[in-house]
């Protein structure tokens, strides 16, 4: 999000993230799902072409439809702040607010609705369209906000993806950081943050090591943090309730294939709707998706392809596994996934070069990520409208950062939360925040 414009766009250029080098695609197509009887559904990125679509596919539920659009489009007036809470301009957020009046009638309307409900107040007569509408987001209480606001972004090419992935844009991330005098540390886990007096200090390293600090900013995962870091010392109502209660994001296993030709395909992902498949031993609720990444030049030889399996895992399976089930784990997902693979690439299996099998434990062992959650908190119909502060009740000099504190997680909201933990340090500082 904010490939384009807005406040996003502008963090995503102060960090390099993009600069004039960095190739942005707007797929036309956002997936093709598939069910399990053959019928197909295509979820396209422009709403106008989607709106079509979507008449012609239940012509019987057109004015619904229209209307579904319709809200879709005036979520577009939505603009995040660029300022976090405290430190906005009066006269700014006033005239933001008087910019965004279209889409605050749908936070009215629809700021504490799940999807199933909204769907349902819809009343769409056609099956099909409410087979794949309940199947994709329907399933768990999944904002109806949510739902409506995601797809004005891509709507308005401000949701992109960017050539090369997350290594690349890691890296820029990075250079840019080290060229203004930054030092990173690698492979340099935190296990404790120091506290004396209430007051942060500093670090302590899984190797002893202490470093002191200022401030301390955690953009790691939250729970670890709160729980283990500070030893769940500073916790209030609102941060209980929000790790006791708010739904997360079911962990994924990603399987990733090197194949050894050229696999062309227009699509960028597909989605394949099949309920109580075995793979490994996770049975599919909500089946499994398959993206092929020819789009982006980077990720493969010239002559070969890259295609990526995702599917849902329930913590439950993974959290109590040994290592010998482990590695047996992997081996029958491997198995299984190519199994799959040939059913839609009849041949392919002799090309496959490589695969990797990614898991919620690999998820946790790189990044501490609490019970494989990739995107944190579920955004929901209970906690859409609600956020975690940046700062921790009862500690001084420490503010968190990262995707735990919003619902939905992902990378926006984290690195926005990134520069308002700068931009609160700078107010106690009593120094201007800059950006270049």
């Amino acid at each position: 999000m904010g490939t384009r414009k807005g406040p996003f766009n502008d963090i995503w250029k102060d960090t390099n993230v993009l600069n004039d080098t960095v190739e942005i695609i707007d797929h036309e197509v956002h997936t093709k799902i598939f069910a399990e009887d053959g019928r197909e559904f295509i979820i396209y990125t422009d709403l106008n072409r989607w709106e079509e679509y979507l008449c012609k596919f239940a012509p019987e539920d057109s004015v619904k439809i229209k209307k579904m659009c319709s809200d879709m489009k005036k979520s577009a007036f939505l603009q995040p702040f660029s300022d976090p809470a405290g430190l906005r301009k009066i006269g700014s957020s006033v005239t933001l607010m008087l910019k965004m009046m279209p889409v605050m009638v749908l936070f009215m309307k629809y700021g504490r609705k799940s999807c199933d409900e909204y769907f349902s107040k819809l009343g769409f007569k056609n099956e099909s369209l409410n087979y794949f509408f309940n199947s994709i987001y329907g399933s768990h209480d999944f904002s109806a906000l949510a739902f409506i606001m995601m797809f004005a972004w891509f709507n308005q090419k401000n949701a992109g993806y960017l050539i090369g992935g997350s290594l690349p844009m890691a890296k820029r991330m990075t250079s840019r950081y080290l060229d203004l005098g930054g030092k990173l540390r690698t492979r340099s886990r935190v296990t404790k943050i120091i506290v004396e007096n209430n007051m942060a200090k500093g670090v302590i390293l899984s190797d002893g090591t202490e470093i002191k600090a200022d401030y301390v900013i955690s953009a790691a995962d939250g729970h670890s943090t709160i729980f283990e870091m500070l030893g769940g010392k500073y916790v209030n109502k609102k941060i209980s309730n929000a790790y006791e209660k708010w739904e997360l994001f079911t962990p994924i296993v990603q399987v990733s294939f090197g194949i050894n030709k050229k696999i062309d395909s227009e699509i960028p992902v597909e989605m394949w709707l099949i309920r109580d498949q075995m793979i490994g031993r996770t049975k599919t609720k909500n089946g499994y998706s398959i993206m092929n990444y020819g789009f982006d030049h980077t990720m493969s030889p010239e002559g070969k392809s890259v295609i990526v399996m995702r599917f849902d895992s329930p913590w439950e399976l993974w959290k109590d596994i040994d290592d010998k089930e482990y590695k047996r784990e992997k081996e029958q997902i491997e198995k299984d996934s190519k199994t799959i693979l040939e059913k839609h690439y009849p041949g392919i299996s002799d090309s496959v070069e490589v695969c990797d099998v990614a898991t919620p434990i690999t998820d946790v062992s790189y990044t501490g990520v609490w019970k494989g959650s990739y995107e944190g908190f579920m955004p929901s119909s209970k906690n859409l409208m609600d956020n975690l502060h940046s700062t921790i009740p009862g500690l001084k000099k420490f503010y968190m950062a990262g995707q735990w504190l919003f619902p939905g997680g992902g990378l926006p909201p984290a690195g926005q939360s990134g520069k308002w933990a700068i931009q609160y340090i700078c107010k106690e500082e009593r120094t201007g925040f800059k950006t270049k």
